[in-house]
């Protein structure tokens, strides 16, 4: 059975920084892409960034890039997601996924087949 489990959330101040970590087990995710996800209240779920299974190949959102960074330790089974400059509509729920197929890329969240459980992100200014 996959999992994913969050970690590094909290309440910053606008300006400050926060990394996420995210565990997975029971799959062998060298092999797979990892994203991070997230939706604040009464919006859709977005991408926020990906990474490729080698680490080689990256996606930011456009609201988020030359802010935040993504990055892996296939050793350790764990993404990372490096958040600086946070601003208060970075708030909302941040969640880490892994693709369904082994070395496939893609921003698309119906291509993750499993999820962790979320960790919350509040930025105030």
């Amino acid at each position: 059975q996959v999992q994913l489990v969050e970690s590094g959330g909290g309440s910053v101040q606008a300006g400050d920084s926060l990394r996420l970590s995210c565990l997975g087990s029971g799959r062998t995710f060298s092999r797979y892409a990892m994203g991070w996800f997230r939706q604040a209240p009464g919006k859709e779920r977005e991408a926020v960034a990906v990474i490729d299974w080698s680490g080689g190949t990256t996606y930011y959102a456009a609201s988020v890039k030359g802010r935040f960074t993504i990055s892996r330790d296939n050793a350790k089974n764990t993404v990372y997601l490096q958040m600086n400059s946070l601003k208060p509509e970075d708030t909302a729920d941040y969640y880490c996924a892994v693709t369904r197929r082994p070395t496939y890329y893609t921003s698309r969240a119906d291509e993750y087949d499993a999820w962790g459980q979320g960790t919350q992100v509040t930025v105030s200014s």
